[in-house]
Parts: structure tokens; sequence; C-alpha cells
């Protein structure tokens, strides 16, 4: 996930956001004096770094190559008074069509270190888990986070979402966390200090940790694993990605940012839109999955007409409109909606799932009848 600060609508005039180029590139030469200007670019297109493949350009561009430059980079937008947005591997958000009025800063931290004796692994926030991170302690012979193999997600994304997914075959009883085999990050503040906090500190939940409501920002991260035998950890590996292959577009020939609304208590988001017939689905470029009605692709993406943020966001609200009249619930998005989208017209405002009585999707009098009636069908 990434780590925004909110960034006006609308084109800046060329002269206000060349100022913004020229104002960040010289306050980072300060702090890192042996920095290539030529690094710091401008009018960058988005959609390439992101899952989705779909967005605008940022007006400034920055990539930190490690946890000192990511430092760098933030506290100086944050001097500046640069609106900016920290990009990880580009899953589970939306850029809008019109980019990011501001500073992208795509974090490409990745320094990786590995003590077999003590289990301890150290990552750098912008460490890839799949295949990067997990391939590194499968080589080990170091369990805990082989179970997240095809999830698209960097270290500072997993603690963002506490990185999730079933237990191993056969059994697959229960979810496994990533909180569970966490044991201390380095955050970086919104003072710019730099500070270590261990695991109790992040108050982990289902897609929560304490960082969707502060301004911290997650340098490193250092991970407790278990020695097992490198040859179950890689039974574990395969059957996981056979698993989500069958369930999950590929995403390099069906781009999407994964599940694009959370899950209401007692029923699945997928399973609604599903009742409802909603698998393909589409609105421009942009298609509800056959494989899985709470995934929607850049269909257009393998055409030559890519989807736009427009056409994403208008199935979005063509499929909560639709589960909430047939169904009697309100689908709330769990990705998040980066930079501009321009006027996009009538859409169901952000909240609703809390509004007129709801609570969490869940309308007043409760989970309806046409719930089980649909279930039935």
């Amino acid at each position: 996930m990434a780590f925004v600060t909110p960034a006006p609508d609308g084109a800046l005039a060329p002269a206000e956001r060349d100022r913004r180029e020229d104002a960040f590139r010289d306050a980072l030469a300060r702090r890192l004096p042996d920095l290539d200007p030529a690094r710091v670019r401008a009018d960058v297109p988005l959609g390439p770094f992101t899952t989705f493949q779909i967005g605008g350009p940022a007006d400034v561009f920055f990539e930190a190559h490690s946890a000192d430059e990511l430092a760098a980079s933030v506290t100086t937008a944050r001097e500046v008074g640069v609106p900016f947005f920290v990009l990880g591997l580009g899953a589970n958000i939306l850029v809008g069509d019109l980019g990011f009025r501001g500073v992208v800063i795509r974090n490409r931290a990745a320094h990786v270190e590995i003590d077999r004796q003590t289990g301890r692994v150290w990552a750098e926030s912008g460490a890839v888990v799949w295949p990067d991170l997990i391939e590194a302690t499968l080589d080990a012979g170091l369990s805990g986070i082989e179970h997240y193999a095809g999830i698209p997600s960097t270290v500072g994304g997993a603690l963002w979402q506490n990185l999730h997914f079933l237990s191993p075959p056969p059994a697959r009883e229960r979810t496994m966390f990533i909180e569970e085999v966490v044991e201390s990050a380095e955050l970086l503040g919104a003072d710019g200090e730099r500070r270590t906090v261990d695991r109790a500190w992040f108050d982990f939940g289902y897609d929560y940790s304490t960082l969707h409501v502060t301004d911290d920002l997650v340098l490193g991260a250092t991970f407790r694993l278990e020695p097992a035998d490198p040859a179950r950890l890689r039974e574990i590996v395969e059957a996981n990605l056979e698993w989500r292959g069958a369930r999950h577009p590929p995403l390099d020939t069906e781009p999407s940012a994964g599940s694009i609304f959370k899950k209401i208590d007692g029923v699945g988001a997928g399973r609604l839109a599903d009742w409802c017939g909603l698998k393909g689905t589409r609105i421009g470029g942009a298609m509800v999955t056959q494989r899985h009605a709470n995934i929607l692709i850049n269909a257009g993406a393998a055409e030559g007409e890519p989807a736009t943020a427009r056409d994403v966001r208008h199935l979005i609200g063509y499929v909560q409109e639709t589960v909430e009249r047939e169904q009697g619930y309100r689908l709330s998005t769990e990705v998040g909606m980066i930079g501009d989208f321009g006027h996009l017209g009538r859409l169901p405002e952000a909240g609703w799932e809390d509004a007129d009585g709801f609570s969490g999707g869940v309308p007043p009098g409760g989970h309806p009848e046409a719930h089980r009636d649909a279930e039935r069908r």
C-alpha cells in the first residue's frame, strides 16, 4: 500500500510544477550531496509502475534505492511543502488519469540480510516479498513468510496491510498473518526522526495496522523465522501459487489491483457480486474478471485500448449500486484512490457503507433475507 499526503486536483501551471521540481531537487541535493540530479524527473507516467497498468503522470518522480534515500526524500518533500506519495509495488491502488500533483517517491530500497543462526531476517521496506524475499528465506531454510508466495507486495506494504493467506495444505484451517513473524521495524516519523518499534506498536488486525492512522513510514523490518525443511517450504510455495493461479487473474496478461471491495462481516464481497451475475461485466476497458467477482481487470490492455481510471471508477460504482439493489448490502472499496481523477459524475461517495443507518455495509435491519435466498440459488 502507498503512503500519501493529499494532493490538489487539477493540473498545475507549468511554472508552479517547475518550481516544485526545482525546490525538491535542490533540497534533496543538500541531504544527498552525491545524488545525480537527473534522478529527479518530471512528468513521469505512473501506470507502468502499478499492477493495474493505469494512471497519469507524476509532476515529479524519484526512485529511492536505500532506506537512507527514502528517508531523505520523504523528509525533503515535507520540508518544501510539496504533496508526496510513496509508491511500493503499485498493488492495491488505482491512480487517476490526470496523475499526481506533487512528488511520487518510488520505494526501491530492497537490501536484505539473513542470519541463519538466529533466524532473523532484516529487509528494507522496498524489498519485494515474492519472489525476492521468499526465495532468499527458502534458500536459507527459514520458515514464516513462504505462505505469501504470489501476493504482490513490498515489505512496507506487507506491514501496512498485515499481509495474510491461508495456512498450508492440505488442512488450510486458518489464516496466516505477517504479524506472526514481525519482530521489529524502523520507522520515519513526521518529525523526521527515525526510531525502532516492536510488533505491539502496529496493533495489527485484518487488513490493518497502526500505519493506517499515523504519518509514520516503514524504512525496514526484522522478521523472526524458524528453521524448516527447504523441500517442504517449496511444496507450500508451489501449492499456494497453484491455489492463487486458479482464482486470481495473472497480472502479466490481465492487470489488476487485486480485491476491489472490502469483506462484509458474514459474507464476502465477491460472493455478493457473483450472486448478481456480475462476472464479465465491462465498462470501457475495465471488466469484472470471470475468475473472481471481487477483482476488476484492465481487459483493454491486451487489446491495445487500455482501461482508464474513469472506466474502473464507473465499473466500481455499477457493481456497488447493483449489489445494493439486488442484495441489500453496500460495498466499500479497499484499494487506495491516488491522485487526480478529474470529474467522474455521480458515484457512491466514500463512507456510504456507514451512512443512512448502514454499518460496515450491512443495512439497518441486519443481514437481509436476500442474502440467504441468494445463497440457496
